[in-house]
């Protein structure tokens, strides 16, 4: 498609349009599905510490994983055909873990629910980039917000769904969601296929780039993107799973001021996610959007540090705001390539080494929490390594196509 200038969003790509919406609508439901109703699961299968952590590290492990494997599989069979075999996934595995008479099989299909998300998050910025190549800012931030979304309503939704109907109902309901988002894709996938006869028939298929995801490690570009999005995604995750004792105990919160401190740090990625893609599609030095990602990180934790009875509310907005580096990377896998192919090698080089660092984190704070009794050495290894974003943020100060480095 041209990048001449923006047509109308709707133009021949509505169902496009559609899928992307409504797959990211998909991306996080299973992800909190299950905690808010662990009771209820737990009269059914017996759920004890050891397998709701296997459950809990199950996602960022799927989604890293998904990083190796989507884009060999969409290299064999394409983009859309990837997309239509992920929505399956994620309408299959929600009715695997409703219907699961025991743990093994509600790990099972969980693990089918979470690759059909995993793959969604590499295949959906080259959807963006292949058609809606005048609009990434836009089409990025619209699914990043809806991203945002999905992780936040089904807490609301399970609990009481789960009390008036059962647990299995609230788990297996998701799947409509998920079929909703089939729809278009089969529909995308149909005139995909229809467009590429017709260009081998005219012999316009371009030449495939299968060596560009093994190339992607000697591109710069990439490296710091992967970089930054790594720093995010351990800083996010490693908050996410500790804040509330975190702030239990250094800050004397409450649980209940605790929850809300929880939910202020995660709903700040609303807007965030929002504004930041169409800022980087408009800014020139995206380096300064990681570099101010830094700073507030850093200020929210030396906050925690030194002052952590002291507006605290504050401490933990700032760490919220630092995850302003999330979204840009999703935005530059499609604004730092030139095509498709080369948004689906980034996307997956990008995501799964985001996703390994982002199992890694919450593990490795509560280690050093058990090692020194403390959160001190905890919050200055998220200090460490957040200033780690300082080298991407210093090499994405000028705008470079990932393939013209290879």
């Amino acid at each position: 498609m041209s990048q001449t200038g923006p047509r109308s969003l709707w133009a021949g790509r509505t169902a496009a349009v559609l899928g992307i919406l409504l797959i990211a609508l998909n991306l996080r439901t299973a992800v909190a599905a299950i905690s808010p109703i662990v009771a209820l699961v737990s009269k059914d299968i017996p759920l004890d510490s050891v397998g709701l952590g296997v459950l809990g590290t199950l996602p960022p492990i799927a989604f890293a994983a998904s990083g190796l494997v989507a884009p060999l599989v969409a290299r064999r069979i394409g983009l859309e055909t990837t997309l239509v075999l992920a929505c399956l996934a994620m309408v299959v595995g929600p009715l695997v873990r409703a219907a699961a008479p025991n743990y093994l099989t509600l790990l099972a299909g969980s693990a089918v629910t979470l690759a059909g998300m995993g793959f969604s998050n590499i295949m959906l910025p080259p959807a963006v980039k292949k058609y809606f190549p005048d609009r990434i800012g836009q089409l990025t931030a619209a699914y990043a917000t809806l991203m945002s979304i999905s992780i936040s309503v089904p807490p609301l939704i399970a609990t009481p769904v789960g009390a008036a109907y059962g647990w299995r109902v609230s788990v297996g309901s998701w799947a409509l969601l998920a079929a909703c988002a089939l729809v278009p894709w089969m529909v995308v996938r149909v005139h995909a296929g229809r467009v590429a006869a017709r260009e081998r028939a005219e012999n316009l298929v371009p030449e495939p780039r299968a060596d560009l995801l093994n190339k992607m490690r000697h591109s710069r570009t990439a490296i710091a993107i992967s970089v930054a999005f790594a720093v995010t995604a351990l800083n996010m995750y490693s908050f996410f799973a500790w804040l509330p004792e975190l702030l239990k105990e250094r800050a004397g919160s409450s649980a209940a001021d605790s929850g809300s401190l929880l939910f202020l740090f995660g709903i700040v990625g609303l807007p965030l996610a929002l504004v930041t893609p169409i800022l980087a599609a408009r800014v020139r030095n995206v380096g300064s959007v990681v570099g101010a990602g830094v700073v507030l990180f850093v200020a929210g934790y030396l906050g925690l540090l030194v002052v952590p009875t002291i507006l605290t509310w504050l401490w933990v907005l700032l760490t919220g705001t630092g995850s302003i580096i999330f979204p840009l990377c999703l935005a530059l896998i499609g604004l730092r390539t030139r095509g498709p192919d080369g948004a689906v090698a980034l996307s997956g080089f990008v995501q799964g080494i985001g996703y390994a660092a982002a199992a890694l984190g919450p593990l490795l704070f509560g280690i050093l929490h058990d090692a020194t009794g403390g959160w001190t050495v905890p919050l200055l290894f998220l200090v460490a390594t957040s200033l780690v974003a300082i080298v991407p943020a210093f090499l994405l100060r000028r705008p470079t196509f990932v393939e013209d480095e290879l």
